[in-house]
């Protein structure tokens, strides 16, 4: 492949991956806009086959490339709804481990004879996509709870991070004036460790935010490599990762309500909360049946549904959708209230209720929907906590403290299906349960929902 052609190519693996990233700006052009980003990085893959004469190693590459492409396939087709952060977080430390790989790589192979701004490159490249790295394997850890989803302050925390911090920008300035294979190998330590330093006090239910901020590290560290690899390719679809990354992190931010150094950092001077301290135990709730709620239901003319994490858990997202039909079947209004960052992620709920096709018109985010729960008959919360908690207006002390949240405590009455009284992944309680308009349908959301189509069906 010419010059020529491969330029033009790469031009149009480019726009696909520009094209993907307005696509999936929306629910109803996401599944379009991911084929086509998925298009443009097998072209991008054949383009750089076919532009490189020189390539060496060509059998181990297709190895390389069959045993990665069969693990992502099988990941892809097996990962349930509720584990897709994890395996977003476990992608994205790949892809910043690829990184800070290849800078060691272009290093050993003759890199201490480069120009200046090639070996800050490749030290940029290092560094993030090293911290990009061990970040995602502990946010992985956090949102699989293998580890604690509170924050985890070390002693002495802030001042340990901030050494590290500093001694891997003076590894950096060194390895760039007095390049060395010793240097590099330490750069490489530190980074790790910053990473997971980094992490660690950031508590569970900012985890989707960590992430966000990586992928655009991730991205960055992409960019840079491309540069040290002389790359268009790479420095394109970097640049265009660390830029959507980078404004995804701070929409989340925004709707959570605090600035992000806040989140990242907050543990560090934040007062020792613990989770239930207001005695819920001994506070009675009101418990309800699925034919109480059916009942109440059948006497509503509009109903707001909030679907959480605890809804992809149960797989209740289409037994959900055939409660909605019926309620709508009989002239009542319904809508979904879909949270910033209900779930894990942004847009865990807009894919799991399209898994159901739910209708998008019945989506309605929550600037959109928060003026409409006061007019609300009902308002059903399936499996969500954290979002629909009072105390982010109340209690300074609550670590989703200033986080905007849904107003369902503005409906007429509220219908809550939990599997238990514990509390949400911020761990604290919710007040919302204890409220006198609020009845809580106790069990699986799956198994609770089917009861209560059964008893709407009835009436």
């Amino acid at each position: 492949m010419t010059a020529t052609w491969a330029g033009l190519a790469g031009l149009v693996v480019s726009v696909c991956f520009i094209l993907a990233l307005k696509g999936l700006s929306s629910p109803k052009t996401a599944r379009n806009g991911n084929l086509v980003g998925a298009a443009g990085a097998v072209l991008a893959v054949v383009v750089t086959f076919a532009a490189d004469r020189n390539l060496q190693h060509l059998p181990q590459i297709v190895l390389a490339l069959a045993i990665g492409s069969v693990v992502g396939w099988v990941a892809a087709r097996r990962v349930k709804m509720t584990a897709m952060p994890q395996l977003v977080a476990l992608f994205n430390g790949v892809g910043g481990a690829t990184a800070a790989l290849i800078g060691l790589i272009e290093y050993l192979s003759g890199g201490a004879s480069e120009t200046k701004l090639v070996l800050a490159a490749t030290v940029f490249t290092a560094v993030v996509g090293c911290v990009s790295f061990t970040g995602s394997v502990l946010t992985y850890l956090k949102l699989q709870e293998l580890i604690t989803t509170r924050p985890i302050v070390l002693p002495a925390g802030r001042f340990v991070t901030s050494a590290a911090g500093v001694a891997t920008i003076a590894a950096s300035i060194a390895m760039v004036v007095t390049p060395s294979t010793g240097l590099l190998y330490l750069l490489f330590a530190l980074s790790l460790v910053l990473g997971v330093l980094v992490v660690l006090p950031v508590g569970g239910a900012d985890v989707p935010i960590v992430i966000s901020l990586l992928n655009a590290f991730t991205g960055l560290s992409v960019a840079a490599s491309g540069y040290v690899l002389d790359s268009v390719l790479l420095i394109v679809a970097g640049t265009l990762v660390g830029a959507s990354g980078t404004l995804l992190t701070r929409m989340m931010a925004k709707a959570m309500g605090r600035p992000l150094l806040k989140t990242m950092f907050g543990a560090f001077t934040a007062t020792a909360t613990v989770a239930g301290s207001g005695g819920g135990a001994d506070r009675p709730v009101r418990s309800s049946t699925p034919d109480d709620v059916a009942i109440m239901l059948a006497y509503a003319r509009k109903v707001i549904i909030v679907p959480g994490y605890g809804l992809a858990v149960a797989q209740a997202q289409h037994t959900l959708r055939e409660l909605v039909d019926l309620l709508t079947a009989r002239g009542i209004t319904v809508a979904y209230a879909i949270h910033p960052v209900a779930g894990r992620m942004p847009g865990h709920m807009n894919v799991l209720l399209a898994e159901a096709n739910v209708p998008y018109d019945q989506l309605k985010e929550m600037d959109e929907v928060n003026p409409e729960f006061a007019s609300a008959d009902v308002a059903i919360v399936v499996g969500a906590n954290d979002v629909v908690n009072p105390a982010a207006r109340t209690d300074k002390s609550a670590p989703i403290y200033g986080m905007p949240i849904l107003d369902v405590d503005a409906a007429h009455q509220v219908v809550f299906l939990k599997r238990s009284m514990r509390p949400g992944f911020a761990g604290i309680e919710n007040e919302l349960l204890y409220d006198p308009k609020t009845s809580l349908l106790f069990g699986d959301a799956k198994d609770s929902l089917t009861k209560v189509v059964g008893a709407v069906k009835a009436l």
